[in-house]
């Protein structure tokens, strides 16, 4: 019978055992019994009574594919193959489900012969553990498949032993063939490209300690001789048994290089003439001003003359082929150090070394030659095209961009006014002397109105002819500045100023914002629908519809309820721009109608290429109806062609009750002018719709 003092010798025990969560195990290897103790059936959810006596009853609970191997190693252990038994293994839990155990032992006790006859152990429940060497090893998993579709490569540098160690995927991007992962430690240098190798090097030696990711973008000269740029990303990793390591990442960025380059090409050159475009010109001719007083230089600015009767009758692509040739033309003439730009359409501008007035009249008399010279393609037939120049010699760095570009504009106009195919210096004495600087002033001040508040939105109704007295859903958006003397000034006066100068889509930009913010409640509700003008530059702005959606977004405006406004003028200048425009809009469900249709000759062209929702009849036809059979024939040809092709019908400029009658008796749907609409403040606009009565809307009607 055991004492008090073996009685606490045996709940110490228990309590550390089970304070330790560890389940004892003691086999008497003679007899074939084995203790289990409190702590392990409680580890298994028992209680110490309900487990039955059996000696194997471990195996029993044994998961099946872990038997063999524990077995195994109390085998191995008993036969002195192994100093203890250590081995994992899943014990079937009271509710069913499996624990992780490591189990530990050996044998304590021997008779006289050496023989075992006594063995006790431990088991801890490890499932936490392995549940998370799952966690980690599925996380590996999904790091590697990451790596594997970035096409990214990993490797390290012990700084203590100098060696290198890079992945199968590291070796591929250098083209180095290996079977082992350590490489010598002079290899990466080898492939540096001598003009980044000083710097690679540098950037790549973090300091000691430092917990900061660097990014190094280099080259290297594979073995082959082909030149890859590469991006590594890397940091210092202490170790507390070693100076620490180097540990990286290396991805092949070649492609996105070469996509960079050409973004950044495209960012500022003309895709169709490879020459400098508006922004990097205007932005070229800003730097090189600043030091005009020590080196002048000449500001040429080229427009073709009947560039827009070559589009009308060969076509928009004879036209481009035309553009091609000449800009082609126009660079093989010019010296060292010079620039050329296409600012759009058929507009080109130059930027030259001054040395005196001969040379530089000698290189506008080249250009006016290699123009009227230049194959313009089997499309354009026997058709030559001419040129206006206008040329401004900066001696000073007084002048800007604008002013500079605007007296060279100046001077090309007086070269046109004289005959065409000629070039004009600017002089400050001639009779236009100051319209160019009266054009970029204006354009100023329009950017200033929107500033300072100036800037008016106004509305105009296009209504139903069949009842053109019933209030309208439809209402295009117009603008007015008033000046600062309070005079209004309508678009014919700042519109063309802000087109020249480049400032007209900041402009239509403005107005479609503050339109839709103000009014997207109203078109919401189905009860306003929204028609904008766009310019050409607008239309061939790269971030229009990223603006428009986020626009949309931000207010809640309906696409449907939106209606954009392309002018003949606007797709001829940027006729792929404008097809690209009409596709992107159609995208979103917003409408779009072709603006003053019947202004060009390839008119009908347009509705070949571009699926747009309504054509609106250009105004001089319409205005003069009653007294001009031939306005009339010209009308009811354009709306007997649009109606049979499915697309809506707008009339401009209706003024008089005759008119109105004769587009009615033709069938053309929708019309808009003083006789229907004044334009009126959109606000005030708004406002008075919201009193009851009908309402029709161009949207919605067939």
């Amino acid at each position: 019978m055991p004492s008090g003092k073996d009685d606490l010798q045996k709940e110490f025990w228990e309590r550390a055992l089970d304070r330790a969560q560890l389940g004892l195990w003691d086999w008497d290897l003679q007899s074939g019994h084995c203790f289990y103790s409190s702590t392990w059936a409680r580890m298994l959810g028992y209680e110490q009574h309900e487990l039955p006596d059996s000696a194997d009853l471990w195996l029993q609970l044994t998961h099946p594919d872990d038997r063999e191997q524990a077995v195994s190693s109390g085998d191995r252990h008993l036969a002195g193959l192994t100093d203890i038994i250590e081995t994992e293994l899943r014990l079937r839990h009271k509710d069913g489900h499996w624990v992780w155990v490591l189990d530990r032992g050996g044998v304590i006790e021997r008779d006289k012969t050496g023989r075992p006859v006594r063995m006790v152990g431990v088991q801890t429940d490890i499932s936490r553990q392995k549940e998370a060497e799952y966690q980690l090893g599925q996380v590996n998993i999904r790091f590697r498949l990451a790596l594997a579709a970035s096409g990214t490569g990993v490797w390290h540098y012990d700084i203590a032993t100098r060696k290198s160690f890079w992945d199968a995927r590291t070796r591929q991007i250098f083209g180095f063939e290996s079977d082992s992962d350590e490489i010598s430690s002079d290899l990466w240098h080898s492939y540096l490209h001598p003009e980044d190798k000083e710097r690679a090097e540098r950037e790549h030696q973090p300091a000691p300690g430092s917990q900061e990711v660097t990014a190094v973008r280099y080259r290297i000269v594979r073995r082959d001789g082909e030149i890859r740029h590469l991006e590594t990303l890397l940091r210092f990793v202490d170790s507390v048994s070693s100076q620490g390591q180097i540990l990286g990442t290396v991805r092949d960025i070649t492609e996105d290089q070469i996509r960079e380059e050409e973004l950044a090409y495209a960012a500022r050159h003309d895709s169709l003439t490879g020459l400098l475009n508006r922004i990097a010109f205007d932005k070229l001719l800003s730097e090189q001003i600043l030091s005009a007083g020590k080196r002048p230089l000449a500001v040429f600015y080229v427009d073709l003359d009947y560039f827009k009767a070559l589009n009308d009758f060969a076509g928009h692509a004879a036209g481009d082929t035309a553009l091609q040739r000449i800009a082609a033309g126009i660079k093989r003439c010019l010296p060292p150090a010079s620039f050329a730009a296409r600012l759009g359409g058929d507009e080109f501008a130059l930027l030259v070394p001054y040395r005196d007035n001969p040379e530089v009249e000698r290189l506008a008399l080249d250009i006016l030659a290699a123009t009227r010279d230049a194959d313009l393609g089997p499309s354009a037939g026997s058709r030559r095209l001419s040129a206006s120049i206008g040329i401004f010699v900066v001696r000073e760095n007084v002048a800007t961009a604008a002013d500079a570009l605007a007296c060279a504009d100046d001077a090309c106009y007086a070269a046109k006014a004289s005959g065409r195919n000629r070039f004009s210096m600017f002089s400050s004495d001639s009779h236009n002397a100051t319209a160019g600087l009266n054009a970029a002033r204006i354009a100023a001040d329009t950017m200033d109105a929107l500033d300072e508040g100036r800037l008016e939105l106004y509305g105009q109704e296009i209504h139903l002819l069949g009842e053109p007295w019933r209030r309208s859903s439809t209402v295009e958006v117009l603008s007015r500045v008033v000046g600062r003397d309070g005079i209004l000034h309508m678009p014919s006066e700042f519109i063309p100023a802000a087109e020249r100068f480049g400032v007209a889509s900041k402009l239509d930009r403005w107005i479609i914002r503050t339109a839709l913010t103000k009014y997207s409640r109203a078109m919401a509700s189905g009860d306003l629908t929204l028609a904008f003008n766009l310019s050409a530059q607008t239309i061939s702005d790269p971030q229009l519809w990223p603006f428009v959606d986020s626009v949309i977004a931000e207010v809640g405006a309906p696409p449907a309820n939106i209606v954009f406004e392309i002018t003949e003028t606007a797709a001829v200048t940027s006729f792929e721009a404008a097809e690209l425009f009409v596709h992107s809009a159609r995208e979103r469900r917003c409408k779009v109608s072709l603006d003053d249709f019947g202004s060009g000759l390839s008119s009908f062209e347009y509705l070949r290429r571009f699926p747009v929702d309504t054509i609106k009849i250009n105004g001089s036809f319409v205005e003069h109806m009653a007294t001009s059979r031939f306005d009339r024939e010209i009308v009811g040809a354009i709306a007997g062609i649009a109606r049979s092709l499915g697309y809506k019908v707008v009339a401009e400029k209706i003024e008089k009750p005759e008119t109105l009658r004769l587009l009615v008796k033709m069938g053309v749907q929708y019309g808009q002018g003083f006789l229907l609409h004044k334009p009126e403040p959109l606000e005030q606009l708004v406002a008075g719709r919201a009193a009851p009565g009908a309402r029709h809307s161009l949207v919605g009607a067939g």
